[in-house]
């Protein structure tokens, strides 16, 4: 998102105006962190897995982190599947 966006959002939270693409992009953030945490209990570990270089080939060497801002719902999506996988298929 923009920044000035952001920056109108932080100053008038009760005026923000979300499309489905925002609220999209949040669940699967949200879904995202969450299902880190239930895999990693370690906080710092789950804190730190999406800038570690991974060796899946999703993310081909590279942090996580690098797909995930990519700007494509496509690439939270994949993240997402990956984790909710790892957790035995069901949703984070």
């Amino acid at each position: 998102m923009p920044d000035s966006t952001y920056r109108r959002w932080k100053q008038a939270p009760e005026h923000a105006h979300l499309d489905v693409n925002h609220l999209e992009r949040m669940s699967l953030i949200v879904g995202i962190y969450k299902a880190l945490h239930i895999l990693l209990p370690n906080k710092e570990a789950a804190d730190t897995w999406l800038q570690r270089p991974n060796s899946n080939p999703l993310f081909a060497g590279h942090p996580p982190r690098e797909r995930l801002l990519s700007g494509q719902v496509s690439d939270l999506y994949v993240v997402r599947q990956h984790l909710d996988a790892a957790r035995g298929g069901g949703h984070a």
